[in-house]
């Protein structure tokens, strides 16, 4: 079993062992007189350093062979997509049935839950490689630790599939991100072994040190574990819980899942994507330096040296060693006031256990974190061959991973939107642009194939981002800032204070706007109308469809005195009529469109949802009911004259959007009210989101509930007018 090392940071109290009497200092010096030579390796080759290695010829000596470990063969997993036989997880209903396995039982559980992956998610699709990665850290927690007492927070939540297998949500794992289904996420509310909802990254540290100062305010003593991975800890939140964690000192376990990996679709066209940042490096050399591995393993062999009390002793020399070497990363979270174990192997079952049994046994240790060292997709060859490393899947083959993606005529929105940017890029070089871990997503990894030095990837931090866009703003550059419609709430403070305040020409595009389907309401990008527009500088836009985006993009860039935004949905374009070599037209600002002639009804729509509104009025005619369908495209500033216009012409006037209170209908009626256009007969009536949540499911099922359908538009309208009993009834049955 590997050993591991422990950093405090106020070890000047333990210079002197009151144990046999030994000092550090002499202990120290003990050790290198005698020349102790190590007498053990890594056991994995992801902890040698290969270049070290090379320079020695890679020989190994008589004695490392004796104290290698035979390697265990460890049978061929089953991914051939019939229901895999699983004879340990059939017994584990709950955490607690898996108290008496031996390290093997829980190393073939962990094979067993990954069989048990593959065979679900290839029937449903969902997120994938991250569970892979931490199948061993799973069980070795669940075994370790008794939760719902012990509380486990999993950070973001996309590596947590495994976690519900094994609290007994086994058997409805087939409906996980379907409507009524199990929650792509941890969720309070599904699970009493879910201890805090996550969607979001960088969250976990925060809860769970506010749960420990709870559980320390009301007298009890349960253990709390935030599991966070390395891409996680590019935020901001994350340190500042650090921070404080390090200050307070309550008990609270860290468990960094290194898996050199953002834990996002982080591709690039051409291949994986690197970690951005220092921390990344930093956890790298940590990694790989053969200084920290001889560290480790000189607390080996003080270990089988001394005997008795070697955990102390160990722990003490591991420490005063530190201090020689402490320019390699730990340093950091030792000088926060945290405990650092670290690197462990995250595959090794026996070391990951006995590193959890030890500081669950250690009372009063405050904030310890844990450096474990993964591999994302772990154990399934296509997983670990990918660009992406099957971050996300729709259903797929199990056997080769090959997914059975949906043909469709037209791109997605989001590569609509990249192919406009570039082409404003081409003729434009001051226009660059940004995203927070979501090449992929956002569609930047286009952008940053053709432009790589003006596409800047800063991580998971979203606050740095906008106002790292401010500052290129200064300077006389053109930023474009694509971040998800929930994601920049993370960013509210920087888009008001740091972009709108001073009037920097910062443009937002936000993707994922409204309804997302499957990821359901962490992801909902409900909110960006409502908390964009009621902003004094911003010009807040949402296309009808990918040409109008289009224009939207090149709308943005030619706006250069003030912020900027637009909104776009998850999915695909309409097969509307592309702009020639993708270079859109700037659009009037704050001028709508009419779309549809009409006379009784006027129907105004705000992005995308503008086509149901089109669907609505057709469904209307059946009837012999005349509808005017307008699309708004702005929602500041708004087209003051073309709502005039509507409100007088029009017994009926209806807003549609797939936003939240307090959005584009919001900002209507307010300029209907101040106009006096209320005062009159006009029938007026907002169609918004409603005032709650929305689950996951698919977006058209989402759109059903939310009362947005075209149908439910159409009856709106009948219900206003209050004639045609009949045709209400019969548009119900429609529906």
């Amino acid at each position: 079993m590997g050993s591991f090392s422990v950093l405090k940071t106020n070890f000047s109290s333990f210079m002197l062992l009151s144990q046999e009497g030994f000092s550090l200092p002499m202990l120290s010096s003990s050790f290198h007189s005698k020349k102790l030579k190590l007498n053990a390796v890594a056991s994995d080759q992801e902890y040698q350093n290969e270049d070290e290695d090379k320079k020695n010829g890679g020989a190994m000596s008589s004695s490392q062979r004796k104290q290698q470990k035979p390697m265990k063969i460890k049978r061929a997993l089953n991914f051939s997509g019939e229901k895999p036989s699983t004879p340990i997880l059939d017994t584990i209903n709950y955490p607690k049935h898996m108290k008496n396995l031996s390290v093997e039982e829980l190393e073939m559980l962990a094979d067993e839950v990954r069989e048990e992956l593959i065979y679900v998610v290839s029937k449903t699709g969902g997120h994938l490689s991250a569970s892979l990665g931490v199948a061993e850290l799973t069980v070795a927690l669940h075994h370790v630790f008794n939760t719902p007492d012990d509380k486990i927070i999993w950070d973001v939540g996309h590596q947590a599939y495994l976690h519900k297998i094994l609290t007994a949500r086994r058997s409805r794992m087939h409906t996980i991100r379907q409507t009524n289904g199990l929650s792509g996420f941890p969720k309070r509310d599904e699970s009493q072994h879910d201890a805090f909802g996550a969607g979001h990254s960088s969250t976990s540290i925060s809860a769970g040190l506010g749960m420990a100062v709870g559980r320390d305010l009301l007298g009890k003593n349960n253990h709390v574990i935030a599991v966070i991975g390395d891409g996680a800890m590019t935020a901001g939140q994350a340190y500042e819980a650090m921070n404080n964690a390090g200050f307070l000192d309550s008990n609270l376990i860290i468990i960094l899942n290194d898996n050199n990996q953002v834990s996002l679709p982080t591709a690039t066209v051409d291949g994986p994507a690197p970690p951005v940042g220092a921390l990344s490096k930093a956890l790298t050399k940590l990694q790989s330096s053969r200084k920290f591995q001889q560290l480790h393993q000189t607390a080996k062999a003080i270990t089988e040296r001394v005997g008795g009390q070697a955990h102390e002793i160990t722990t003490e020399v591991d420490l005063y060693l530190k201090g020689m070497i402490n320019g390699l990363g730990a340093c950091f979270f030792e000088e926060l006031g945290l405990h650092y174990i670290g690197p462990v192997n995250g595959h090794n079952m026996e070391e990951l256990v006995h590193i959890m049994k030890v500081v669950k046994a250690i009372p009063g240790q405050g904030a310890v974190i844990i450096h474990v060292v993964t591999q994302k997709g772990k154990g399934y060859a296509p997983a670990e061959a990918a660009a992406d490393k099957m971050h996300g899947v729709v259903k797929f083959e199990p056997h080769s991973g090959k997914q059975f993606k949906s043909k469709s005529s037209t791109l997605s929105y989001t590569q609509y939107f990249a192919q406009a940017l570039i082409a404003e890029a081409e003729r434009d070089d001051k226009i660059v642009a940004i995203h927070a871990a979501m090449g992929g997503g956002t569609g930047l990894n286009l952008f940053q194939k053709r432009f790589p030095d003006r596409c800047f990837d800063v991580g998971i931090a979203e606050q740095h981002a906008v106002t790292f866009a401010a500052g290129l703003a200064t300077e006389g550059l053109k930023p474009f800032c694509a971040i998800y419609s929930s994601f920049l709430q993370r960013a509210y403070d920087q888009v008001v204070h740091d972009v709108d305040l001073q009037k920097l020409p910062v443009r937002f595009a936000m993707d994922r706007a409204g309804l997302v389907g499957a990821d359901g309401p962490t992801h909902c990008g409900a909110f960006d109308t409502t908390f964009m527009a009621c902003l004094p500088n911003m010009v807040v836009m949402a296309p009808s469809s990918e040409r109008d985006l289009m224009n939207m993009v090149a709308t943005a860039a030619a706006i250069d005195d003030r912020p900027s935004c637009f909104r776009f949905p998850r999915g695909n374009g309409i097969g509307s009529v592309i702009p020639s070599f993708n270079k859109g037209t700037p659009l009037e600002v704050g001028k709508g469109r009419v779309l549809e002639e009409g006379s009784r009804v006027a129907i105004l729509g705000y992005g995308t949802i503008v086509q149901s509104c089109v669907e609505a009025a057709h469904l209307l005619q059946r009837f012999e009911i005349s509808a005017t369908v307008v699309d708004a495209r702005f929602c500041k500033p708004l087209d003051g004259d073309l709502i005039k216009q509507l409100a007088r012409d029009h017994e009926v006037l209806l807003t549609v959007e797939e936003g939240s209170i307090g959005g584009f209908g919001s900002h209507v009626s307010h300029f209907l009210a101040l106009n006096g256009l209320l005062d009159g007969d006009l029938k007026w009536r907002a169609m918004t989101l409603p005032d709650r949540y929305i689950e996951h499911g698919s977006q058209k099922e989402q759109v059903e509930q939310a009362g947005l359908s075209s149908e439910h538009i159409a009856a709106t309208v009948l219900a206003l007018i209050g004639e045609n009993k009949d045709a209400l009834h019969l548009l119900k049955f429609m529906m």
